[in-house]
């Protein structure tokens, strides 16, 4: 790797994963342009998953950033995908995000680290009070009721 390699790589370190600045940059501007790349990522995600942008609201630039900061990107799919299940695996994905991730998880499959590829077999999923039957391609949502007082 020549000099230049390295220190562009060094560079892309800083501006995606969080890496220290590396000697002879601006920390200032390359901390500009390292938010400003989050928030492209976070609305490249939010068309991916568009109820789990939708339920963390005006709070959703701030809660990717959170993640996403130290993470290089994936993909957007795939970046989505992974804050789903850290935020299930917490115990804290809002209802229709988890109905959102069920959907997707019965559609396709995802280990994680390679590609997600269209799922051929039936499946059934749940995630945050939904559950999620696949057949044939279709989808049916059945969302548990909110609780509420009994009657």
């Amino acid at each position: 790797m020549t000099s230049l390699e390295r220190r562009q790589a060094e560079l892309v370190a800083a501006l995606t994963a969080g890496a220290a600045v590396p000697p002879g940059f601006d920390g200032r501007l390359v901390e500009a342009a390292r938010v400003a790349l989050l928030r492209k990522r976070a609305g490249e995600v939010a068309r991916h998953w568009p109820e789990l942008a939708a339920a963390f609201g005006r709070g959703w630039p701030r809660r990717w950033s959170a993640w996403a900061a130290a993470r290089p990107t994936r993909g957007s799919l795939r970046d989505g995908w992974d804050l789903a299940r850290d935020l299930r695996a917490a115990g804290e994905l809002p209802a229709p995000a988890g109905a959102e991730l069920a959907t997707r998880e019965a559609l396709m499959s995802y280990d994680g680290v390679s590609a997600p590829r269209t799922r051929r077999a039936p499946a059934v999923r749940g995630a945050a009070g939904s559950l999620v039957v696949q057949f044939a391609g279709r989808v049916r949502v059945l969302r548990r009721p909110a609780a509420g007082p009994h009657r």
